[in-house]
């Protein structure tokens, strides 16, 4: 009897978090008895041989473009090699992976959705149409444009490309002086087209869960830590967030009703909100799983929790765990940021990785490299996970182990 087969859209991507990432969602698979079928770039197909070694096949197509994965699709689908699920552990495979699953008539989100809450204007104005309190958000098209908003609004003010993730092109600009700045910021492909939006202050947190049978279910809250501003890149997650419960159930309402709004019905997801003192306040959503190792840390904290099979059964009709879960552990990941220059030596590493409680360790950099200050997640140095056994001895935790690694850096004559 042939086994289901799961085409993984957009494979790994080539850090080693993208190959964790995918490497537990191949693995959960092959578990349930599914044939894996891996599509992605080439380049990355060869610098992510983890993953790729524990597919069935894998084959270079280019998912950024739609259209041609589509093809490549029913392409294999018209030869008798269709597939049974579709799956994407990466955001810019959404896109794709929406389209195919359209086209084969497969579970997923539909396009539309996915176009709605990748373009972050789109989804705030579908929100706030609907009640949702969001940050006031501006399109723009030019510097000038921009300049007339921050000089007719009271700041500070965030300025951040209109799609994206990964804190990719986002700063905080606080006066019209640092304007010119945070434009040079923007990716080259944002280029006349961003978002000027209001900043807001407080708590930071993000929702993670998955849908089943169409409906949203919260796994777990994550507070969040971010580096000093101008740029939004984050340092450190606690899951579970340490919440009053009145404070978290809250929450996890105004997740679910966003996301049922939106129209997501199938898969991951990674919600971001604020918690102010006029209330929650919300930010992004994603139709993925949440970065920075929080696949790990779900894992350690919810017992038997497999996300990703999870999503494989619910496509294919087969039974899902039933009701809530909560945390029955915690875990905190935690980001290195040593200061600017060339990097001589990195000390303490091996024995902060030997520690037991570590769940995923990563080192970005290689003696002699240039260390430069992160202004997006790409850019850190390195992180550590740990599980524990609740928020606070997780969190205390990652920061003794992070703090016991010492980069030996040369700094670099300022001109």
């Amino acid at each position: 009897m042939t086994p289901p087969s799961l085409l993984l859209v957009g494979g790994a991507g080539p850090a080693p978090l993208g190959i964790d990432v995918a490497v537990m969602a191949i693995e959960q698979a092959r578990a349930r008895g599914l044939a894996v079928h891996l599509i992605g770039h080439a380049e990355d197909l060869a610098v992510t041989r983890d993953a790729v070694d524990l597919a069935d096949t894998a084959e270079a197509v280019d998912f950024e473009n739609p259209e041609a994965a589509v093809a490549w699709a029913l392409d294999r689908s018209r030869r008798g090699e269709g597939f049974d699920a579709v799956f994407t552990c990466r955001e810019l495979a959404l896109p794709a992976t929406a389209r195919i699953a359209e086209a084969l008539e497969l579970p997923g989100n539909s396009h539309e959705v996915i176009d709605l809450i990748r373009s972050k204007a789109d989804c705030r104005r579908r929100l706030a149409d609907e009640g949702f309190p969001q940050p006031a958000s501006h399109p723009c098209t030019s510097a000038a444009q921009a300049l007339r908003l921050l000089e007719d609004s009271p700041g500070p003010w965030v300025v951040k490309p209109r799609m994206g993730s990964g804190s990719e092109g986002v700063s905080l600009v606080s006066s019209a002086a640092g304007l010119s700045r945070a434009l040079g910021h923007l990716p080259p492909e944002s280029g006349q087209d961003f978002l000027v939006e209001s900043y807001v202050s407080g708590a930071e947190y993000s929702v993670e869960g998955l849908f089943r049978s169409g409906e949203p279910q919260v796994l777990a809250i994550t507070a969040k830590e971010k580096l000093p501003p101008p740029f939004f890149v984050e340092q450190a997650h606690t899951l579970p967030a340490p919440l009053p419960p009145p404070l978290r159930r809250q929450i996890e309402e105004t997740v679910t009703d966003a996301l049922r709004v939106l129209g997501l019905s199938h898969g991951l997801f990674h919600t971001e909100l604020w918690v102010t003192e006029d209330g929650i306040i919300l930010g992004e959503v994603h139709a993925r799983l949440g970065g920075d190792y929080i696949h790990r840390l779900l894992a350690h904290a919810i017992e038997g929790l497999e996300m990703f099979g999870e999503v494989y059964d619910d496509s294919l009709g087969r039974d899902t765990p039933a009701g809530p879960r909560g945390c029955a552990r915690a875990g905190a990941t935690r980001y290195f940021s040593p200061p600017p220059g060339r990097l001589r030596g990195v000390h303490g590493w091996q024995e902060a990785t030997r520690h037991p409680a570590v769940l995923a360790a990563e080192l970005a950099v290689a003696p002699g490299e240039r260390v430069t200050a992160a202004d997006e997640s790409d850019g850190r140095a390195g992180a550590l996970a740990v599980g524990a056994a609740d928020p606070e001895q997780a969190r205390a935790l990652a920061i003794r182990l992070t703090d016991g690694v010492r980069f030996d850096i040369e700094p670099e004559e300022t001109p």
